[in-house]
């Protein structure tokens, strides 16, 4: 039972006990072809986080060993993401007063405050928080995260580094330094080089990473050619393993990153876990949103303990360990392993990375978050969607990146009740020849029931649509013209009622009476009945005011059977299809 139990909280000792030998060398394969984009992604966004390279190498040691002990998915890599880095940035960079040991300890509380919200989240069963960021409002966000982090390495790329605050203070920088003269020819030419060697491998689907290709022929380039001396590098890395480095910190420095570690928390459990289990689907598994989050909590809690920031997963490095035949987090643990022999072996390598190459690796990832054709397919099959994304898009541009994150939560909430404020609602009829009943305004041969008006409408009745509602069914009866004696609600759709949406019920009620019309439900949940009992209007809507089916419902205010109102023959079983409409 105690085994059980640990199990639950580290499932990567349940992977080692059933750890098959057949699984070693597709791990290890795998470890190594990843480590190729670990270091150069993580230098790289530790930069854009405005931090030392160095420590985007530590959070991604650290946290690939702890997720590999807690973090449920067999599949999951880890570490700095180009999504995280503005945010982290904008949280801890204002508070550092210039100080590199200052802006390191930062960083890691950062990443133990995310850590701990996201444990406390798995603890309490949080994990269905995601559904707080719709994917238009992801889309809208990612694409500006997107837009920043390629004009935050556009200077790097050119060779030269700007002061300014802001996108439209930096565009503006840019532009006044490159009519300066301020461009490093020899610069442009490697990051433009590194961007095009990027995308041709990819264009070619070559084996190789195109990230690793860059980063080997440039350092090796600089290197042959003693460039170092005019080129902007990265520099040596120091020896060492991660460790400690919060000192310095005070109480009002903590208290001030509260807010951003949540915004973190919530967007790197979102990506995250989208990313999970999308993989774990693809192999047949599942993975517990709330262990997910426990597990990227006690990543980031080691992480940001030992000289690291908060990571999430990784949506370009993930894939790449799934198609070199990564089987469980054992990957993971070798990509640490072999990146800390990097760190002690090699750690002057890095004095001939070119920045600018540094910034291509960083421009291509974050080009990747852009998804035009999904926002382009948004303002296709939905305005609503592709205003929100496009507000979430200027929200994030205009007030930044952590107040951002709040504007698009807001926006999902939003989203939630236009969806619900202005539903589909539909008047049904008759169609010749076919089951049912059927949307009129998408069927031209389909009829009114003679002296009967049939309305559906597609969303819970609570505060904010009662009136839309009411009114919907008032303007359909008034259109039907004079002879309507029953008005029939196909309450189906209708999943929740409260106390003003009762009100509006009422009064429509009433308004109805008025002119000797009744007002009927047809195919009403039960749970909705008893909230109609528990709000005391029972003695107004008896019993004989409900309907199991549309089709009862006719039959019972005409007197006739289904068959005898358009000739069609009667079916007792379409009872399931009253609300079912073709194809517009």
């Amino acid at each position: 039972m105690a085994a059980k139990g640990l199990e639950r909280w580290a499932p990567g000792i349940a992977t080692l006990r059933t750890y098959k030998r057949a699984w070693l060398w597709p791990d290890v394969r795998a470890g190594i072809v990843v480590t190729a984009l670990l270091i150069p992604a993580g230098m790289g966004y530790a930069e854009v986080a405005g931090l030392p390279p160095v420590t985007g190498l530590y959070a991604t040691i650290v946290p690939l060993v702890a997720y590999a002990i807690f973090g449920p998915s067999r599949v999951l890599i880890l570490g700095p993401d180009s999504s995280l880095a503005p945010i982290i940035a904008a949280a801890i960079l204002p508070l550092a007063l210039g100080s590199e040991t200052r802006v390191v300890a930062l960083a890691g509380f950062l990443g133990i405050l995310v850590g701990a919200i996201l444990l406390l989240g798995g603890i309490l069963r949080l994990g269905f928080v995601t559904d707080l960021l719709s994917k238009p409002i992801r889309v809208g966000y990612l694409n500006a995260i997107g837009v920043l982090v390629v004009i935050s390495q556009i200077p790097k790329l050119l060779g030269f580094s700007t002061d300014a605050n802001g996108p439209l203070a930096e565009i503006i920088a840019i532009v006044h330094d490159v009519g300066r003269g301020e461009v490093v020819p020899i610069a442009l030419a490697f990051g433009l080089g590194s961007l095009a060697l990027i995308y041709a491998l990819k264009w070619l689907r070559s084996p190789i990473p195109g990230v690793l290709a860059a980063v080997v022929v440039a350092i090796l380039v600089t290197w042959l050619l003693q460039l170092g001396d005019v080129l902007p590098v990265v520099g040596a890395l120091p020896r060492g393993l991660p460790s400690p480095a919060l000192e310095g910190l005070r109480l009002p420095d903590l208290t001030a990153l509260i807010p951003a570690a949540a915004g973190i928390a919530l967007v790197a459990f979102t990506d995250s876990a989208v990313l999970s289990r999308t993989f774990a689907a693809r192999r047949g598994e599942t993975v517990d949103g709330s262990q997910e989050m426990t597990g990227i909590g006690f990543a980031n809690i080691a992480g940001g303990a030992l000289g690291g920031f908060p990571v999430s997963a990784s949506s370009s490095r993930t894939p790449v360990a799934e198609q070199a035949g990564s089987r469980t987090q054992v990957t993971g643990v070798v990509g640490a392993a072999l990146i800390v022999v990097f760190i002690l072996v090699a750690p002057g390598v890095t004095a001939y990375l070119p920045t600018a190459t540094l910034a291509a690796v960083v421009i291509s990832a974050a080009i990747g978050l852009i998804d035009v054709r999904g926002t382009i397919g948004l303002f296709r099959m939905d305005r609503v969607d592709a205003v929100l994304s496009l507000a979430a898009f200027l929200g994030v541009l205009v007030v930044g990146v952590l107040p951002g994150i709040v504007f698009t939560i807001i926006l999902s909430l939003l989203a939630v009740i236009i969806r619900t404020w202005r539903p589909y609602r539909a008047e049904l009829g008759r169609v010749p020849g076919l089951r049912g009943y059927h949307d009129l305004s998408r069927n031209p041969a389909a009829a009114r029931v003679p002296g009967v008006v049939i309305v559906r409408f597609d969303a819970p009745l609570f505060f904010a649509n009662g009136s839309s509602f009411s009114a919907f069914v008032r303007e359909r009866t008034a259109a039907a013209g004079p002879g309507i004696h029953t008005v029939i609600l196909a309450a189906e759709p209708i999943t929740d009622i409260d106390t003003t949406a009762i009100d509006e019920l009422v009064e429509l009620d009433d308004s109805l009476a008025a002119k000797d019309i009744r007002l009927v439900f047809a195919e009403m949940k039960d749970p909705v009945k008893d909230m109609l009992r528990d709000f005391g209007v029972t003695d107004r809507f008896t019993p004989d005011r409900f309907a199991p089916t549309v089709g009862a419902a006719v039959d019972a205010v005409t007197g006739t059977l289904r068959g005898d109102i358009d000739g069609s023959p009667e079916d007792p079983d379409d009872e399931d299809d009253d609300e079912t409409d073709p194809p517009a």
